[in-house]
């Protein structure tokens, strides 16, 4: 064969490998049967594999090219991974909601569509209510395989030499969900490196992983306060959410007025939670389009803005014991690396909640948006970066990894959910990886102040908008 003709073949047939490799992977997204039309928009029930589509085809793959370090000269010394629990059970106030739909669906709905009547004669109500937000064990592999992915990702740090060693240090919160989850995580590490000689502890610490339950101010004035929940409250009554209630009840045959928003929130939370436990496309989803799902996690986004991050003020200042307890870690890893001395920490692995998470990452300016989440504004911000089905699914994590690439030069580099992100409020040129010291003069007001003790005294007046 010519060289010429031999080589417009090979051309051709790596075109032809490269876009079916492109059609597979958006065939896998897209038009999966076995993946829910919308499950992207689960909110803080979703799979992490939606966030990082890539995972569905190899759950231990890694995705090097967005992860590499800022130089070849740069070496990692510290990495600080805040992580939330994996995939769970309800909790007992949900099921009660599922199990309140399910009795309705039973009784009440005409069996006229076939996933309709596949609900009545075929799917039964298992969740009970002493379930109670347990981890399930796609949650004890979520944290198996994080924890795999992240000694690919990390080599020289999260290592069987630095485990053996005591350089890895394992922190949980109280709750079942996470301590299982921290003992999945070091699981996936000595089940990958064979160790079978020893165990390794971890500390349980609610101060720094539940310190929302320890915040005065936040639990009288927003957590406790119904009227901070006003534009949630007002978004539930409102026509895009009537909208989708109707065509709950249209697509069951049942009165309007069976349908409330705890219904219609219950057969979202039946149809997310099938497909998380089970990998299930669920016939409870066949009561949702796309466009519903959009306004069902809008209302999930506007409960976490209020309740957890820009709403009040206060949200995000009772993480300021996580934000200082971080910092002061990092600077304790550049301390002994400007020493020579080996780090002696050179990995935290902390487990918490959605709700450890977001005010962390509000008190750090991450997914801001230029204008306040509102009960009117849905239509104006359908390209918020506010979204937390992309920042919250189960097994989210933070991570901040620290370089050092020579002659005194300290970089900080923040990963959510094994993606890149940048600094808010740093310049172009430092926000890829930043200077340490730039980080630190960012965040300045912050470490000087934001003191957990002094923000969650409680005060004689309104929490702040």
């Amino acid at each position: 064969m010519p060289i010429i003709l031999w080589k417009i073949v090979v051309i051709y047939f790596t075109t032809l490998i490269v876009f079916t490799s492109c059609f597979r992977s958006d065939l896998n997204s897209k038009d999966d049967p076995d993946i829910p039309a919308i499950a992207k928009y689960f909110s803080t029930k979703g799979r992490y594999e939606e966030v990082n589509p890539y995972l569905r085809e190899d759950i231990l793959a890694v995705n090097r090219s967005i992860l590499q370090p800022p130089s070849a000269q740069c070496r990692e010394i510290h990495l600080t991974a805040i992580i939330r629990h994996g995939t769970r059970y309800p909790t007992s106030k949900n099921v009660k909601k599922m199990q309140n739909l399910y009795k309705l669906v039973q009784s009440s709905a005409p069996s006229k569509k076939s996933w309709l009547r596949e609900i009545q004669t075929q799917w039964t109500m298992w969740y009970t209510e002493d379930m109670d937000g347990r981890l399930v064990q796609k949650g004890v592999n979520d944290h198996k395989h994080l924890a795999v992915r992240l000694s690919k990702l990390f080599p020289s740090l999260i290592s069987e030499e630095k485990l053996r060693g005591g350089f890895v240090n394992f922190i949980t919160s109280s709750k079942h969900r996470c301590v299982n989850s921290t003992l999945s995580f070091k699981a996936g590490l000595t089940e990958l490196w064979a160790i079978k000689d020893v165990e390794f502890e971890h500390a349980v610490n609610d101060a720094l992983m539940r310190f929302f339950d320890q915040c005065n101010r936040f639990l009288q004035e927003v957590d406790n306060n119904p009227s901070a929940m006003t534009e949630l409250d007002k978004f539930k009554q409102g026509p895009e959410m009537n909208r989708v209630q109707q065509k709950i009840a249209d697509r069951l045959g049942v009165p309007y007025n069976l349908i409330t928003y705890d219904m219609a929130e219950a057969a979202f939370y039946l149809c997310a939670y099938e497909f998380a436990i089970k990998t299930v496309n669920s016939p409870w989803c066949q009561l949702f389009d796309e466009v519903d799902a959009q306004v069902v996690e809008y209302a999930s986004d506007l409960k976490q803005y209020w309740k957890r991050a820009y709403g009040y003020d206060i949200n995000s200042k009772s993480s300021c014991i996580l934000f200082h307890d971080v910092f002061s870690r990092l600077n304790k890893a550049v301390e002994e690396n400007k020493s020579g001395r080996q780090v002696s920490e050179a990995v935290t692995v902390q487990v918490g909640h959605a709700e450890t998470l977001l005010p962390l990452l509000t008190l750090l300016g991450f997914f801001r948006d230029n204008d306040v989440l509102t009960s009117t504004a849905y239509a104006a911000r359908a390209e918020r970066s506010f979204r937390t089905s992309f920042m919250l699914p189960y097994a989210a994590n933070l991570l901040l990894v620290l370089y050092d690439c020579g002659g005194g030069d300290l970089r900080l580099q923040p990963l959510l959910n094994e993606k890149p992100l940048t600094f808010p409020g740093l310049t172009d040129q430092q926000a890829a990886v930043p200077r340490y010291r730039d980080v630190v003069e960012r965040y300045g007001d912050l470490l000087q102040g934001c003191d957990f003790e002094a923000e969650c005294e409680l005060f004689k007046r309104p929490a702040e908008v």
